[in-house]
């Protein structure tokens, strides 16, 4: 049943704990190496300047790609304007959320989005979702890495668009489990290898270059299972010539680790 003993690596870092235990309920022998952590922009000017723009009516349209950013943002806001300010413009505003995270953190602000994504939540789906809109001006706050894609979609339909970068990753301030996941990578030593964000691929290739081993790291990682939480991270795999054997039905921890499983073993 489940992985059967199969070698599982994971990169999960805010859930690392979680993914080591669903990986040992499907009988796999894990190992989680975090690889990525959220960390302020040393300047939020870009995000302050956005404010003041919102606030004076200079768009139409916000997308909210991620919870995380939403809530961040907003307590940011807050440390310079009214603490109700942010919520009250955005909604004079059309909202567009990236799935259900954003949609719950503006809900925690009293406001509901005109347009949720739907899964599995990619750049494609917003775009999808919001085409024949009628807005024009349009603020985008990113997440992790631009949203290029998303960003040249919507100015190629005419439209205005600001990217608000509220936050974005680095790798780990303990960076030696994600050196010793890309040595053993590169010795072979894993049979599935489970990735649930975009910027794990990144930052592994990242460190395997810098220990001189990213050609051998990534011969033995498209030797694994690779499996895919969803489409913007199969996406960054297959810019690395990593081609994943599965999604999950429904872009989760949970079903990932489950079906990987039953995938690994037929």
């Amino acid at each position: 049943m489940g992985f059967g003993g199969l070698r599982v690596l994971a990169l999960e870092s805010r859930r690392a704990a979680e993914m080591e235990q669903l990986i040992r309920k499907q009988e796999g022998e894990p190992f989680v190496a975090p690889s990525m952590r959220e960390i302020p922009l040393a300047e939020n000017q870009e995000a302050f300047a956005f404010a003041e723009q919102l606030f004076a009516g200079a768009f139409e349209m916000v997308i909210l790609l991620t919870g995380v950013g939403t809530r961040q943002l907003n307590r940011l806001l807050a440390t310079r304007f009214p603490e109700a300010a942010f919520a009250q413009a955005l909604g004079r505003v059309t909202l567009v959320a990236r799935g259900p995270k954003p949609a719950a953190a503006l809900r925690e602000m009293g406001l509901k989005p005109a347009i949720v994504a739907p899964e599995p939540n990619t750049w494609r789906e917003l775009l999808a979702a919001t085409e024949g809109r009628p807005e024009r001006r349009i603020a985008v706050q990113e997440y992790g890495r631009p949203s290029a894609d998303l960003l040249n979609g919507l100015r190629a339909r005419g439209a205005d668009v600001t990217p608000v970068r509220v936050y974005q990753w680095d790798l780990p301030e303990n960076i030696e489990p994600l050196r010793q996941a890309a040595r053993l990578l590169a010795a072979g030593a894993f049979d599935v290898a489970l990735f649930t964000t975009a910027i794990q691929m990144v930052h592994l290739a990242r460190v395997a270059r810098e220990l001189g081993i990213e050609d051998a790291t990534l011969e033995n990682l498209r030797k694994c299972q690779v499996c895919s939480i969803g489409p913007a991270t199969t996406e960054a795999l297959e810019e690395f010539g990593i081609h994943p054997m599965m999604e999950p039905s429904h872009p989760k921890m949970g079903f990932l680790v489950k079906e990987a499983a039953e995938r690994a073993r037929q």
